[in-house]
């Protein structure tokens, strides 16, 4: 059974904030809702102290997806469907289209948001691995203050942010990637739809002279939260781009995930099924680079 609360949908940003700032920690944000109603059907403690959800899909603005000269704009109530459909997002940042396209069904993308997506952080989350790659940042609004914070470090735990109670995710902002830097996103689920990830993996790859003049890589699902892997990516820098500085560092992503979450349960056969997956991809991305 779901919970009674009070509902209201605010027609503009600044009357969501007052609200929120008012209501002392007992509301919750709605874009989407994708996340918070089954919440409530499972009875979970994120949402048990909620007296009243704050619906911001009536503010004007707040969904769209704007291009500029050196970035890209998306509002914190833009859907999965839109963010796969758009022609700007499938130009600067196919490995986020491609991931969008993986969410759910599509009723589900049809509602949930990706910013609602990350602002859950769920270890499964599948946009954020692509959102890491691109350094992605987002904006950050309350009554009195207006702050941008990198995705990574807005992440602070799983199911936990550095959003504060008086605070709303207004819009992502995301650089243009340079033309040369290719990539791919991968996911692994139980099945072939309507599936949480097991593993989500994104890469992004420069080359030069047949070396690794940049690379970024994002890992989901294996990690706790989604995690950027800046220590991996310092070791392949300047490396051959070939079979076996793949193979290399597959074995180190292993390590490094072992690291971070310990040895569990899963880790015997989950570890080899990330290694080869990731070396797949790098030899695939390598290819396209080519």
């Amino acid at each position: 059974m779901n919970p009674e609360f009070n509902y209201i949908a605010p027609l503009n940003l600044n009357s969501a904030l007052k609200i929120l700032s008012a209501s002392k920690s007992r509301a919750k944000i709605l874009a989407g809702g994708t996340d918070i109603i089954p919440g409530f059907h499972i009875g979970s403690k994120r949402f048990s102290s909620t007296e009243l959800l704050i619906d911001i899909k009536r503010i004007r603005g707040l969904d769209t997806i704007k291009e500029y000269k050196n970035f890209v704009e998306i509002g914190a109530c833009v859907t999965f469907s839109q963010l796969s459909e758009s022609e700007i997002i499938r130009k600067y940042f196919p490995l986020l289209a491609k991931a969008a396209e993986t969410i759910g069904s599509v009723q589900i993308r049809n509602r949930a948001t990706v910013v609602g997506n990350f602002v859950n952080n769920a270890p499964c989350a599948d946009s954020v691995p692509p959102l890491l790659v691109y350094d992605a940042k987002i904006q950050i609004q309350s009554l009195n203050r207006k702050r941008e914070i990198s995705l990574q470090k807005f992440l602070i735990k799983s199911y936990t942010t550095a959003l504060k109670k008086n605070e709303i995710v207004t819009k992502i902002l995301i650089p243009k990637p340079e033309p040369e830097l290719k990539g791919d996103f991968y996911k692994l689920g139980r099945r072939r739809a309507v599936a949480i990830s097991r593993i989500s993996l994104a890469v992004l790859m420069k080359t030069k002279n047949s070396l690794i003049e940049e690379i970024r890589i994002a890992s989901g699902a294996v990690t706790p939260i989604g995690t950027r892997l800046y220590e991996l990516e310092k070791f392949a820098r300047g490396k051959a781009a070939n079979s076996d500085t793949f193979k290399e560092l597959s074995i180190q992503l292993g390590k490094k995930v072992l690291e971070i979450t310990g040895l569990r349960w899963s880790s015997e056969y989950k570890l080899p099924v990330l290694q080869q997956t990731f070396y797949q991809l790098l030899e695939k991305v390598s290819r396209d680079e080519i």
